[in-house]
């Protein structure tokens, strides 16, 4: 497996990611297709993720060897967006990173911890 590129680990932390994300608004009660669409966009944006990010940080939620994996996927090459920012894009890329080597780690019950948190729950 190549849980050495941190675009692969961004790669699957964005499905985790999303997973959870619908999960958590189809418990909501919602089962429009388009209000779920439209809500998910508060979670899966990179403008939110980023935001999401942010708060993770700034409330001490993350280890620093979580920070480190967040630095390692952010700084990776990858493809141009122009949806976001490149400081936007690439901080979004290293929540993803994270959740994604969280999920080849097998650590899900630290991804369950991090989600709660993004979700306030």
């Amino acid at each position: 497996m190549n849980n050495d590129n941190p675009l692969v680990m961004a790669y699957m932390g964005d499905t985790v990611y999303e997973r959870y994300i619908r999960e958590y608004l189809i418990k909501q009660g919602i089962s429009k297709i388009g209000e779920l669409q439209a809500r998910s966009l508060d979670f899966v944006s990179a403008k939110s993720q980023r935001r999401h990010l942010e708060n993770l940080i700034d409330n001490n939620v993350l280890t620093e060897d979580e920070i480190e994996i967040v630095k390692w996927g952010r700084n990776a090459k990858g493809p141009r967006t122009k949806s976001a920012d490149i400081v936007t894009y690439r901080l979004a890329t290293g929540l993803e990173a994270l959740i994604g080597k969280l999920y080849f780690d097998k650590k899900i019950e630290r991804i369950d911890e991090i989600m709660k948190f993004i979700l306030g729950e």
